[in-house]
């Protein structure tokens, strides 16, 4: 049976349009519980519902739409109750020329090459497209993924990147102000040179969006090549030493800082 998000009440020959109720948090589709709990990302859910290996109460799910009570219900693969994974949170400095994704249709190498095996499901929180490299979080905890991710919490996400062009006032001037790049506005909040020679620079950028390919649509939109692209720092948390490809632990400090200091990327 549907269910509709949208109502139209008659009223004295009038239609009257109300808003939704909304569901509470935990009240959830059945992919978006298995991923919440650690088990697996949401595609991968949809997979096994189709394949009927999941059941919720003892009763086979038969569509991905089921929603579910995360307080009450006991969700189950195989015959097999999945509760919640220990919260990890992990950084990691990605390489250029993998992808951020855990199953490639290219076979190509994948940010999950980089980490222990022995792991629960993560998920990355963001993305970096395969030319870019640097700072990336992989958490199961999806309730501080969706804060750093949300536009509105104002996490600020440092970029350092190389281009083709020297950066001038004019260059840095315009890539400050808001750009209409393919019906979106795009816009930092902080743009500075770091250092150039005869025909490159380096400039960093500071964004608190999170848009496709933000980055070099900006720099796009004023003709400038982007020739490198390092993600440097998330909030207060830099990349620092770790070396390419490498990953630790965040610590519990850290953690609690992303979500305390949200703009800060000094």
């Amino acid at each position: 049976m549907s269910h509709p998000r949208w109502r139209n009440a008659r009223s004295g020959g009038s239609s009257v349009v109300r808003k939704p109720t909304a569901l509470p948090a935990h009240i959830v589709s059945v992919p978006r519980a298995l991923s919440k709990l650690g088990y697996c990302s949401r595609t991968e859910a949809i997979r096994l519902i189709e394949e009927g290996r999941v059941t919720v109460d003892g009763r086979q799910v038969r569509h991905a739409s089921q929603r579910v009570d995360l307080a009450r219900s006991v969700l189950a693969v195989e015959g097999r109750d999945i509760v919640a994974e220990r919260p990890v949170y992990l950084m990691l400095n990605k390489p250029r020329g993998v992808v951020t994704t855990r199953h490639d249709p290219q076979a190509r190498g994948t940010v999950y090459d980089c980490l222990p095996r022995n792991l629960p499901y993560l998920s990355p929180v963001g993305r970096l497209d395969k030319a870019s490299e640097g700072l990336l979080f992989m958490t199961n905890d999806t309730a501080w993924a969706e804060y750093l991710l949300n536009p509105a919490s104002g996490v600020a996400k440092t970029y350092h990147v190389k281009i083709d062009r020297v950066a001038d006032s004019a260059l840095l001037a315009a890539l400050a102000a808001p750009v209409a790049e393919g019906g979106e506005l795009l816009s930092a909040i902080a743009v500075e040179p770091l250092r150039s020679s005869a025909r490159s620079s380096w400039i960093e950028i500071v964004l608190t969006e999170g848009r496709n390919r933000q980055v070099r649509r900006m720099l796009a939109a004023q003709d400038a090549e982007v020739l490198r692209l390092v993600r440097v720092a998330i909030g207060g948390i830099r990349l620092g030493e770790l070396a390419k490809g490498a990953n630790r632990p965040l610590e519990a400090e850290e953690v609690m800082r992303l979500r305390s200091a949200p703009t800060s990327w000094s």
